[in-house]
């Protein structure tokens, strides 16, 4: 299947958003033969900082393959971003949808009509203490083995450095580096043709997540932690000690009531 064009609204969005990304930051990108040169594919990225889908995208767009990102649907109906939103050919989600399948359909029809369309399976900036990818949802792997579409990995760091997770202020000095390296795609092959499980699709993100750290683990020169961060477990931890600490002041309290 054919590229699709770039088209005259991604290259206005590149012309207005390329001058600053090149002035405020190095880059080292590498990998891009793994990036195909037609067809329809899914890109999996971690994401640590509000300025990476700028940066990864900028990387994409060098690629000759432009991303579609997923993005609110309500999004595409706010005037000019709307109109960018829409003229970009960025991907709405529909999250009022019931059916998880449903609510990634446009992604599925993307990939089929030859698109690249961009993940960041974390649904949001890593929590990560350290900045490593953490547990991710599951949206990536359902449209990759719809599809059975390659998952090109991709690891990036440095944007974080510029302005790190949920920072307000960036850090303009000393001149960052911008680093990408994106991996041969996933091998997936063992998950088709079985059931769409919950359990299915947590074994498949978790393959995909791997690939993506193992990539970050070779920027960064470090290994990551054996067991990725969650968040759902670190709530559910917080609330135990939380419930714990809580018990203990008011047993503490009776104790100090009682003269003891």
């Amino acid at each position: 299947m054919p590229r699709r064009r770039i088209g005259f609204w991604y290259r206005f969005a590149a012309v207005l958003c390329k001058p600053p990304l090149v002035v405020l930051i190095k880059r080292d990108w590498r990998g891009m033969e793994h990036i195909p040169a037609e067809g329809g594919f899914i890109t999996a990225v971690n994401h640590n900082s509000h300025v990476d889908p700028f940066a990864y995208a900028h990387y994409q767009y060098n690629t000759g393959r432009v991303p579609r990102f997923l993005a609110k649907s309500g999004l595409f109906r706010q005037g000019f971003v709307g109109a960018a939103m829409r003229g970009t050919g960025q991907i709405p989600v529909y999250r009022e949808s019931t059916d998880a399948l449903s609510a990634f359909r446009a992604a599925i029809d993307a990939v089929e009509r030859g698109e690249c369309v961009a993940f960041y399976p974390e649904g949001t900036l890593t929590r990560d203490p350290d900045g490593w990818p953490m547990t991710a949802k599951t949206g990536a792997a359902r449209v990759a083995l719809q599809t059975k579409c390659p998952v090109i990995p991709i690891a990036q760091w440095g944007a974080n450095e510029l302005l790190p997770p949920y920072a307000k202020k960036p850090h303009l000095l000393p001149r960052k580096t911008h680093h990408v390296l994106a991996g041969p795609p996933v091998d997936l092959d063992r998950f088709y043709g079985q059931e769409m499980t919950p359990e299915l699709l947590k074994e498949a993100t978790e393959v995909i997540m791997a690939a993506i750290t193992v990539l970050l683990e070779e920027i960064r020169g470090e290994k990551a932690p054996a067991t990725p961060y969650d968040p759902r477990r670190e709530r559910i931890e917080q609330r135990r000690r939380t419930q714990t600490q809580t018990e203990t002041g008011r047993t503490a309290g009776r104790e100090g009531e009682n003269g003891t």
